[in-house]
């Protein structure tokens, strides 16, 4: 399983996710693909985000059980902290 979330992003972006995923909230987007076919969808969202900003979670094998990718503008950025992913926030700017 996989969702993305979007913030201010393009409608012609948010109309190609609903086109591969289901839309259950505004801007939440949910589907179960394969890797090769997230990796494209994660490259139409790099390319259509402009300014807005995304993120992508899905089930992984890691002691977590998930990983995570971010785009654009956000204060919440991934971490590295001993081989688990955390979130770390920048100051307001």
């Amino acid at each position: 399983m996989m969702v993305i979330v979007v913030s201010r992003a393009p409608p012609r972006l948010r109309g190609r996710l609903a086109a591969w995923l289901l839309e259950i909230r505004a801007g939440v987007y949910v589907g179960d693909y394969s890797a090769r076919t997230r990796e494209r969808i994660w490259d139409q969202v790099l390319g259509g985000l402009e300014d807005g900003d995304a993120v992508m979670v899905w089930r992984a094998p890691t002691d977590q059980g998930f990983d995570f990718l971010t785009a654009g503008k956000n204060r919440r950025m991934p971490e590295d902290f001993d081989g688990l992913k955390l979130v770390k926030f920048l100051p307001r700017s």
